[in-house]
């Protein structure tokens, strides 16, 4: 029989009534709320990251967090609400690296290059929440579509409005830049989705730092490309 994987344990808040809204213990009672619903859903974005949307329940969740069935729906009444919050973070997450993109006074190798390590930097330390949000989507975004598009689609939009003005400035070439953002994404996400596997082709047990950094320089190598832009400053 394989070990039992160990629990995160969390201290439950008692469900009694508040004191009065002004009162510290008042205060006091918020924060521990905020903070459990937090440490209840880093623990269900590895669940679902393992198990899917369709093969979690809300059993499995509070058993990994050392939490009641009970207890743990006094602060996520449904599954759905407790999926909603975890990718509610991812994507909060995700459009703060992205909107360094948005950047039309730097310099476009600079801009390129930072937003590149910001997304494989998510990928190496975010990797059960970029996986998440890819299953998400990967299934047709059914539970967090109507999100998605009122969230990315106008951050996508201004960036690549900043990909235009580059190139009417004579900055960059002529690029799509839509499909180059897609390639973006593409590239630096495969780095937290197929990890192990590039794992096993490299022939160890997990990605070192060195293969996110040479990964870094290849993808940033091929973007200056696409865009007519040595890596370096020449």
């Amino acid at each position: 029989m394989p070990a039992a994987k160990p629990k995160t344990v969390l201290k439950a808040v008692p469900d009694a009534a508040p004191p009065p809204a002004r009162s510290s213990s008042s205060q006091r009672r918020i924060l521990n709320r905020d903070r459990l619903e937090a440490d209840i859903a880093a623990v269900a974005v590895r669940v679902f990251a393992e198990c899917g949307y369709e093969g979690t329940s809300i059993a499995a969740i509070a058993e990994s967090a050392g939490l009641s069935k009970q207890n743990l729906m006094y602060y996520y009444p449904t599954k759905q609400a407790l999926y909603q919050r975890v990718l509610d973070d991812v994507l909060d997450e995700w459009l703060a690296r992205m909107e360094s993109l948005a950047d039309e006074v730097h310099d476009p190798r600079d801009v390129l290059r930072a937003y590149i390590q910001a997304k494989l930097r998510f990928s190496r330390e975010q990797p059960w929440a970029s996986r998440v949000y890819a299953m998400e989507v990967i299934s047709g975004a059914q539970l967090y579509g109507e999100q998605i598009q009122r969230r990315v689609v106008p951050l996508l939009r201004k960036d690549i409005d900043v990909f235009e003005k580059w190139i009417a400035a004579g900055r960059i070439a002529p690029v799509n830049a839509t499909h180059l953002i897609f390639m973006i994404w593409a590239m630096t996400q495969s780095y937290a989705d197929f990890s192990a596997q590039m794992a096993l082709v490299l022939g160890r047990k997990q990605l070192t730092r060195k293969d996110y950094d040479d990964g870094e320089e290849t993808i940033v190598r091929m973007v200056m490309a696409a865009i007519s832009l040595p890596s370096e400053p020449r």
